[in-house]
């Protein structure tokens, strides 16, 4: 049985969203059941996209230099 859970996803200069990893439906918090689907959830999951989006701002301000 597959585990139904909120995917966090952490941004560098945005809220955190939360992902139903059964519909794939995004919100600004967590909740215990999700709103789209009605899939109750288990845990969450976390993403630390933010690395991503730190490292890619780098990227761009080095080329400044």
């Amino acid at each position: 049985m597959k585990r139904i859970r909120w995917i966090r996803k952490t941004h560098l200069f945005r809220a955190d969203e939360y992902i139903c990893s059964h519909c794939g439906a995004s919100f600004g918090k967590p909740r215990k059941v999700c709103p789209n689907c009605q899939s109750v959830m288990d845990s969450a999951k976390y993403d630390p996209s933010w690395v991503d989006e730190a490292e890619a701002l780098s990227a761009i301000l080095e080329e400044d230099w």
